[in-house]
């Protein structure tokens, strides 16, 4: 039965508390007969406001389906999504596209920036695109915390990559979103600069309440997260609080 066809799903009780986004039951298949494949299979599971959590699993766990139909970005088999009080499935495409644009904020990879934009034009892309102009003061506050201030003129190429994803990780919260995904925002940096990313995106957690939920292989960078999801053949096969490095290591050798 497909979404469509299911009646309205109320969040279950672990979600009431002031989740900011989450799944129900979501399952979520690729192909058909013989050759389908489960990518989630009945997943429910909730993000809180004001938290930072880490997704992780290996290769084709997943983890990337999931943060990818959270967003809105692909959409479910069956089962539910929800960012706020909003069930993605009850939006159409121009509702959907203006929740992505107003309520998300997006880091992925492979930076996703506009080669003939400068980096301010990239950082208040989002914005302009409704005809709004932003909170200048809390814009300012962004790109001084990211180091970007005697950069704003230069256009992509003129920068290295981890200052084009300074400027992606500008532009996620820089219309201070009720929630940013994050696919692997630290995958094509070098370690340092890598670690400069994580540590705003910790502080904008901490400190500006934001919330952030990030795909990531590297056990390192979701140590920087309250939280981590462990995710198994499209299942959640752990959940973890407060999580170093060497109890990521130690739950991807042993399991929960």
């Amino acid at each position: 039965m497909s979404i469509e066809d299911q009646p309205p799903l109320a969040p279950p009780a672990r979600a009431a508390k002031k989740a900011a986004a989450g799944a129900i039951e979501a399952t979520k298949l690729y192909g058909i007969g013989d050759a389908q494949v489960s990518a989630l299979d009945n997943v429910t599971v909730s993000f809180e406001t004001g938290q930072f959590t880490a997704i992780m699993g290996p290769s084709g766990s997943g983890k990337s389906t999931l943060l990818h139909c959270l967003a809105g970005l692909d959409t479910l088999t069956s089962g539910a999504t929800f960012i706020g009080d909003t069930y993605l499935a009850s939006l159409d495409d121009k509702e959907l596209t203006e929740l992505r644009r107003t309520k998300v904020g997006f880091i992925f990879q492979a930076f996703n920036l506009i080669p003939t934009l400068t980096a301010e034009e990239n950082i208040i892309l989002p914005m302009t695109l409704g005809g709004e102009s932003g909170d200048q003061e809390w814009i300012d506050q962004v790109v001084s915390t990211v180091g970007l201030s005697d950069r704003l003129q230069h256009r992509p190429s003129e920068l290295s990559g981890g200052q084009q994803q300074r400027v992606a990780v500008a532009r996620a919260l820089a219309s201070r979103p009720q929630i940013i995904f994050a696919d692997e925002p630290t995958g094509n940096v070098d370690s340092v600069t890598g670690a400069e990313i994580l540590e705003f995106m910790q502080s904008a957690v901490k400190g500006f309440g934001q919330t952030i939920v990030m795909v990531t292989h590297d056990a390192t960078a979701a140590s920087y997260a309250d939280r981590v999801i462990f995710v198994g053949d499209g299942q959640i096969t752990g959940d973890m609080a407060d999580p170093t490095p060497d109890t990521i290591i130690d739950h991807l050798k042993h399991g929960a």
